[in-house]
């Protein structure tokens, strides 16, 4: 929740002052890290025709009329600048990045704040262990910017010993909730298996459902304690905007980093099959219309972009929570200038 004194007050500012100035030398050796590695830092517009198909994702809306104030038409707030990034990819850049300012409805806390900022890159031609190698240096580099050569994490160390854990999401499942997800990806199958791990499930709980839970309560608390961990080859069913693992169509190259049990990071292989794409979001607002009675709009510029879009892999890092654990700030609020009214 939002703090009683207004971050306006001097005292309030005083307080929080050394976090942002934190922030500022983290965000200058973030630039610093992308020109040395031949990036060019996008700027792209945060009011789009969609703000993403995930089914749990929130998004803003607005509306724009014409300069006679008639034609109504609804667009959205961002709630990542991907959809813009990667028809620049299309358009022929190789290596960008953006930090961006992002909205999410239904999103508060001391992880969470409606109007956040994130970091997305992308490289064309190269693989996801360019990504982790990105994140392995930016979080280096990070620390390094206050002084620091570790995280902190809920007043706990974390080293920053590289190479940063590799850790399968099957392999994960099995070590810490006793459950062998290859055998349980029918919903039937995951019920089963969650049950026998003492993971309570609602009888209308999807396949979705039941996997988020025994991530959010089995695995997410044990990742990234004793150095930064990387959360490998997701379900392909868990990765909406993933390519799937040739070797293994049932996975996606898809991961995310955590530290302290925190998640900082969402990175992938870029799925560039259109038909394939627009059936994934179909199935997504489907979903977010049984569920929350509503949906968003399928971005048909970003669809036929895919098919002219290099293979390349891209990631999203949220920055606020990159400047929590560099400093030990232990609230969003805390490292974001200007908090955004919302209580």
């Amino acid at each position: 929740m939002q703090s009683s004194t207004p971050f306006w007050h001097a005292e309030s500012h005083a307080d929080r002052r050394p976090f942002l100035l934190d922030r500022q030398r983290i965000l200058q050796g973030v630039r610093d890290y992308f020109a040395f590695e031949g990036f060019l830092e996008t700027e792209t517009p945060i009011l789009q025709v969609s703000p993403g198909n995930e089914t749990h994702l929130h998004a803003f809306s607005s509306e724009y009329r014409d300069v006679a104030g008639e034609n109504p038409r609804k667009l959205y707030l961002h709630t990542s600048p991907e959809f813009a990034m990667k028809k620049l990819l299309a358009a022929g850049e190789t290596r960008i990045f953006n930090i961006a300012r992002c909205f999410r409805n239904r999103e508060a806390g001391p992880l969470h704040h409606p109007e956040f900022t994130m970091l997305e890159w992308y490289r064309a031609g190269e693989s996801v262990d360019a990504l982790m190698r990105d994140c392995e240096e930016l979080l280096t580099r990070a620390a390094a910017a206050t002084g620091r050569d570790r995280l902190l994490a809920r007043g706990r160390e974390i080293p920053l010993e590289r190479p940063f854990e590799r850790l399968s999401v099957s392999a994960a499942f099995r070590q810490f909730a006793d459950i062998d997800l290859m055998a349980a990806l029918d919903e039937e199958a995951m019920r089963e298996a969650a049950a026998r791990a003492g993971i309570r499930t609602a009888a209308d709980d999807t396949w979705s459902d039941m996997f988020s839970r025994v991530v959010v309560e089995r695995i997410e608390p044990k990742l990234g304690h004793s150095r930064p961990t990387f959360l490998c080859d997701y379900p392909a069913a868990e990765a909406a905007l993933a390519r799937r693992r040739t070797d293994d169509p049932r996975l996606a190259e898809r991961f995310e980093l955590y530290a302290g049990g925190i998640e900082l990071a969402n990175g992938f292989a870029e799925l560039t099959d259109a038909r394939e794409q627009r059936e994934r979001f179909i199935d997504a607002m489907n979903e977010k219309e049984r569920i929350y009675g509503e949906r968003y709009p399928i971005d048909d510029g970003f669809i036929e972009a895919l098919a002219h879009m290099p293979d390349a892999c891209g990631i999203a890092l949220g920055l606020d929570r990159l400047v929590m654990l560099t400093t030990g700030a232990r609230h969003i609020q805390q490292v974001i200038w200007a908090p955004t009214a919302y209580d």
